[in-house]
């Protein structure tokens, strides 16, 4: 049953993309980035305020958010930066980068979470996962020969190191999210992380962007940007879902998730027009082998 929400998560992560692309456009990234916190945060709010004042109504149910301490909030805290450390850095690059390019290499996020666990936890490898990461490397390779074509050096590319960090930091809270979610229920993470985040934006926004407003990318409002905090927080609510069930594998869902690739592959070839996407095809269709190869060795 967890892997059916799995791929749920992944079709609507694929929209989210989409909709996250569209909105950076000739557009300001902060602004984004924390409307998008704010509008998560009120899909929220309303769960959060019924638990609290009306316990009875969410009694049982999958949206009831439990009341917990500073003991507890502490660790949902350090999911909110970590997660807004890899926006920050994603939002940035999808910007400056096609949703091709930025695609391929966020489905890497796998190949990071199984190297993650081997160092962090212990594990080990075997000869169908290390077959999956050497495959994800080479089609690591062979997108930056598909970059170059459009003038993109993967080696001197600010925003694709960019992408790389988000997809680092991605990495992290997926390893850190079966954590979580072991002792703590999805409803109190979601929430909570997600209004901390508004609270943390408020200073970056106010000190980063708002001074220097008039010097950059003007800001736009598009209708897409609270189609962002929708499906973003549809896709973590069943992905978070999903881990919760005892026999859930951290690695095996983040690896489905990434099949979101797909989605936002197929949205910038047909709405956004982007190049070579043969090329970028062939890499493509490695990485979702390579993603075949790890789901055989996690069986």
């Amino acid at each position: 049953m967890w892997l059916l929400f799995a791929f749920l998560s992944a079709a609507l992560l694929g929209f989210y993309d989409a909709f996250k692309k569209h909105s950076l456009r000739d557009n300001a990234v902060l602004p984004v980035l924390f409307l998008n916190t704010l509008f998560s945060s009120f899909l929220f709010l309303p769960f959060i305020l019924l638990s609290a004042f009306s316990p009875a109504v969410l009694d049982g149910s999958l949206f009831e958010v439990p009341s917990a301490g500073w003991e507890v909030h502490r660790f949902i805290l350090v999911k909110s930066f970590i997660v807004l450390t890899s926006w920050v850095f994603g939002y940035f690059g999808m910007k400056h980068l096609p949703l091709t390019i930025v695609g391929p290499i966020n489905a890497t996020r796998p190949v990071m979470v199984l190297v993650g666990a081997m160092l962090l936890f212990g594990e080990r490898l075997n000869l169908w996962q290390w077959t999956g990461v050497l495959l994800a490397v080479l089609s690591f390779f062979l997108l930056s020969r598909s970059g170059r074509k459009e003038g993109i050096d993967f080696r001197h590319n600010r925003w694709i190191g960019f992408i790389v960090l988000a997809a680092l930091a991605g990495a992290l809270s997926g390893l850190y999210d079966k954590y979580l979610m072991k002792q703590l229920p999805p409803m109190l993470v979601q929430s909570w992380y997600n209004v901390y985040q508004v609270f943390i934006m408020c200073p970056v926004l106010l000190l980063l962007w708002y001074p220097k407003r008039r010097e950059s990318t003007p800001f736009r409002w598009t209708w897409t940007i609270p189609c962002i905090s929708l499906f973003l927080c549809a896709a973590d609510f069943v992905y978070f879902y999903a881990l919760s069930f005892d026999d859930s594998m951290i690695s095996i869902v983040s690896m489905v998730r990434r099949g979101s690739v797909v989605v936002s592959f197929l949205f910038g070839a047909l709405f956004f027009r982007e190049k070579n996407l043969k090329s970028k095809a062939v890499d493509l269709i490695l990485v979702l082998i390579g993603m075949f190869f790890l789901y055989l060795g996690s069986k």
